[in-house]
């Protein structure tokens, strides 16, 4: 398929979805359980769908919570479970429907202290941080995401008691259930009025939480004597609260490029396809920040959910995924006195060979897995990989 004559243009009226018909289909449609692509289906990240094609109503939340939490039940998940949501205009209505729901099923829910978005690795953060050290009581979470799809997606991601997305023997389960309780007409579905499931959720201070780790693991104090100035675009998502945070507190030479967000997200350029989509390693999509190059040393854009980045810089452009990734494993395996000297480097079966020769050149065995972060977290959990990244960064 070729690219779309207005691929990395300015997006124009007549390319915004329509919010407010958007909701109203959640709400109002109701998809044929006997029909596949109206059935919750979890890809390799969540279930994903439209209103628009009645493969993300009300009807899917509303089973898919249900359906997390009779797993939760079987599994013995007793502790809190954390939930957060993007900037898609589809995140804030399937919010309300899963708290209504894990309300209703005496599930101890923690919500955004300040009310605000929460980026995936900051939500996978706090469940790693409540169960450091516990063998009961730990805690999972739900981050309302479609990550970089356009507009008018919904997405629905269950990150289980290790943080990351939950793997396919985890997912198949919950897929199954849900689905078994949209045949059912949903009459096995808890659920209690959202004002009082919002008065039973409690708080957590996810961005105060993360950014005050942050000089655990990032040499900041050198990012700002070195005066490095640093543009941050995040394409209308869930960082956008973050990186202002980050440069103000830790005093860096940061501008947040594009600070708006937009559930139509009018200010993007297209991708490929003539479509919206926030994708960071895609240069039409990023063609606003690589425009903008000269201004910066370097530069960083995120996808929605803000579990993927694209690093442009002046004389590269929007870097190539793999090369950045073969420089970050360079420097970290040599600078990262702590790590395990056995750890290995993880990558995807379809990332570059040039990941292969840069392990190899560090002395470190190599983990080659299938598309998809979740397959890193079981080495990651347990020290025996250090580092982990994909294709698309």
């Amino acid at each position: 398929m070729g690219v779309n004559e207005r691929a990395g243009q300015p997006a124009t009226p007549a390319d915004l979805v329509d919010v407010a018909g958007l909701v109203t289909a959640y709400y109002a449609q109701h998809p044929d359980p006997a029909e596949p692509g109206q059935q919750v289906s979890f890809g390799t990240s969540g279930h994903r769908g439209s209103a628009l094609r009645l493969s993300f109503n009300e009807d899917h939340i509303a089973a898919t919570t249900q359906a997390i939490c009779d797993y939760r039940a079987r599994s013995g998940i007793s502790g809190p479970l954390f939930i957060g949501r993007d900037t898609h205009a589809l995140s804030e209505p399937a919010f309300a429907t899963a708290l209504e729901v894990l309300a209703a099923n005496d599930v101890q829910v923690l919500t955004d202290s300040r009310d605000g978005y929460t980026p995936t690795p900051s939500l996978s953060r706090a469940i790693l941080v409540h169960n450091c050290g516990r063998t009961d009581g730990l805690a999972d979470g739900i981050v309302v995401t479609p990550s970089h799809n356009p507009p008018e997606d919904g997405g629905f991601k269950y990150n289980p008691p290790d943080g990351g997305p939950a793997g396919a023997q985890i997912t198949s389960v919950i897929q199954d259930r849900a689905n078994e309780l949209l045949r059912g007409g949903l009459r096995e579905v808890r659920r209690v009025r959202y004002a009082q499931a919002r008065a039973a959720a409690g708080g957590y201070d996810f961005l105060g939480e993360y950014v005050s780790e942050l000089p655990a693991v990032v040499d900041l104090d050198a990012i700002r004597e070195a005066g490095v100035r640093i543009g941050a675009d995040p394409l209308g998502g869930a960082s956008v609260a973050y990186w202002g945070e980050i440069g103000d507190r830790y005093g860096l030479n940061l501008t947040v490029v594009n600070p708006l967000v937009d559930a139509t997200f009018r200010f993007m350029t297209l991708d490929w396809d003539g479509r919206i989509r926030m994708d960071c390693s895609s240069p039409n999509a990023m063609a606003s920040l690589i425009a903008r190059r000269d201004e910066f040393a370097i530069a960083t854009g995120n996808d929605t959910d803000s579990d993927r980045h694209g690093i442009v810089t002046p004389d590269g452009g929007l870097l190539n995924p793999n090369h950045y990734l073969a420089v970050a494993i360079d420097y970290l395996y040599g600078h990262r006195a702590g790590w395990p000297g056995d750890a290995a480097v993880g990558k995807t079966m379809v990332s570059s060979a040039i990941i292969d020769r840069v392990a190899a050149a560090a002395g470190r065995r190599l983990l080659e897995v299938p598309v998809g972060f979740k397959w890193f977290v079981p080495g990651l959990l347990d020290g025996s990989v250090a580092f982990g990244g994909e294709e698309s960064a």
